[in-house]
């Protein structure tokens, strides 16, 4: 099945389609919000994961998670509302950082300095946007060779090479003056997080349980404060209002191995959000031409060019906000767009920035861990559509995952190659992508007979599949109904 096979709809008796519909203010406000809630907890995690990582201190964090916002902000309103013919898919997608970016992210920077290989990062993200921008279009030839075995596989690593992270978080580092570094204390701390998000998804039902994570960061640290495991006193320091921080790291600085796996990171991305449009066209009954796919995608290179600039990370489609849109069954694209513009603002107070970058580190821990092992389950649950019967698809993810994991598990396994070699495989996602997807091309690809489709037809096909994470924990398979 393909976008120009699919049947025509049933004529509606109005002439503006639901995702075109203006709603009043004050329910444009609310629906909003509620999205903007769905995924702040995912949105901000990717700074506060990655800030420590590299040794950043917490006024360097406050402004990682301010961009963050500004360029997720910025993002979700071109994705809602389009620019020409260019950019936005024009359908309820909410754009937020990727965790495909993470890892690469602190390898890069790990290897070229800390801090100062920053500018390594995002002179390589600089350019991964561009090339994002040049292949948007043309995906369709692309995303054919990332089926669910490849798409599963990916996701997989995604989620167990983040695990080291939060663990850092929950455990303390003495050099970034934590206190009560290893303590029962902090790791209990970080166990009332895992388990209020376990208690609010169960006892709960609809919005309350689709913020479990939100809720549980806010109680982690209401608890934390009276541990003694909270400083907020920067936040006073804070302005109320503050313009982005171009280039606060320096100038964009490139090498051949960060560009190399930057681009595969955006590749990984253009997949995942491809799933997502897809499910949300679905889900608001709209037909999502391969124009439009491709002008969403391009939204996607833009936030990585922009991401550049103001110390930022490349969005893409989050699959909560497409879950609540299938449960809330609300279809307008002006909502997110409010939603956007709530992000933008937020981007734009550095005390919202700098209060979240205070958050107690075993509190975002906790959080993280169920986040990181909730994408590892999503890979699983994509890897279920794959036929492993009279075929190579079993040894070919075992042979990816186990030369993703070796960096994971040691991270200086590749210590005596050379640096750029280290920078492409040292990075579990870029490593497992390139063995997985060679892999599917020798097995699956270069034998006779085989057919070429183009991407949407592919993930049409596939089943295309988006997961609500905050629906109760469970995953949800987005071309089904969501459950109420």
């Amino acid at each position: 099945m393909s976008l120009d096979s699919i049947p025509t709809r049933r004529p509606r008796t109005s002439e503006v389609h639901p995702v075109d519909e203006v709603l009043p203010a004050h329910k444009l406000f609310v629906f909003g919000l509620q999205h903007l809630f769905i995924m702040y907890a995912g949105a901000v995690a990717v700074p506060l994961i990655v800030g420590p990582a590299i040794g950043l201190k917490s006024h360097d964090i406050a402004i990682l998670v301010s961009a963050d916002l500004l360029v997720s902000g910025i993002a979700t309103i071109i994705q809602s509302v389009g620019i020409s013919q260019l950019f936005g898919v024009r359908l309820p997608v909410v754009a937020g950082a990727t965790f495909t970016v993470l890892n690469p992210m602190i390898i890069i920077a790990t290897q070229y300095g800390g801090r100062s290989g920053l500018p390594y990062v995002y002179g390589a993200m600089l350019i991964s946007g561009i090339f994002g921008l040049i292949i948007a279009k043309p995906f369709s030839m692309i995303v054919r060779f990332f089926p669910p075995l490849v798409a599963g596989t990916v996701i997989c690593i995604i989620g167990l090479s983040l695990a080291g992270a939060d663990i850092t978080l929950i455990y303390g580092d003495a050099h970034n003056g934590d206190k009560y570094v290893g303590s029962v204390g902090r790791i209990a701390l970080a166990g009332l997080v895992i388990v209020m998000i376990l208690v609010i998804s169960r006892i709960f039902r609809g919005f309350i349980s689709q913020i479990a994570v939100l809720l549980s960061l806010v109680i982690g640290t209401v608890v934390a404060s009276f541990m003694h495991l909270t400083n907020f006193g920067n936040v006073s320091n804070a302005a109320w209002f503050g313009a982005p921080h171009i280039f606060h790291f320096g100038g964009p600085k490139f090498a051949a191995a960060p560009i190399i796996t930057m681009c595969i990171v955006m590749v990984v991305t253009y997949t995942e959000s491809t799933a997502d449009m897809i499910a949300v066209g679905e889900l608001v009954d709209k037909d999502l031409t391969p124009n439009d796919l491709a002008r969403g995608l391009a939204t996607d290179g833009l936030s990585a060019v922009l991401a550049s600039f103001t110390n930022s990370f490349p969005d893409t489609a989050f699959a909560e906000n497409v879950g609540l849109v299938g449960l809330t069954k609300v279809r307008s694209r002006w909502v997110v767009t409010v939603c956007g513009v709530l992000l933008l603002i937020m981007g734009l107070i550095p005390k919202v920035g700098q209060l979240i970058a205070d958050l107690p580190g075993p509190v975002i821990g906790g959080g993280a861990t169920v986040m990181f092992a909730m994408v590892t389950a999503v890979g699983i649950q994509t890897l279920h559509k794959v036929n492993f019967e009279d075929n190579h698809n079993l040894l070919i993810v075992a042979s990816a995952l186990a030369v993703g994991l070796l960096p994971a598990f040691d991270p200086n396994f590749y210590n005596k190659f050379p640096k750029d070699f280290q920078v492409i495989f040292g990075s579990s996602i870029t490593a497992t992508v390139l063995v997985v997807f060679v892999l599917n091309l020798i097995f699956n690809h270069w034998t006779s007979g085989t057919t070429r489709t183009g991407a949407v037809q592919t993930a049409v096909s596939e089943g295309a599949v988006a997961v609500d994470v905050p629906h109760g924990g469970v995953p949800v398979r987005l071309h089904e109904k969501v459950p109420d």
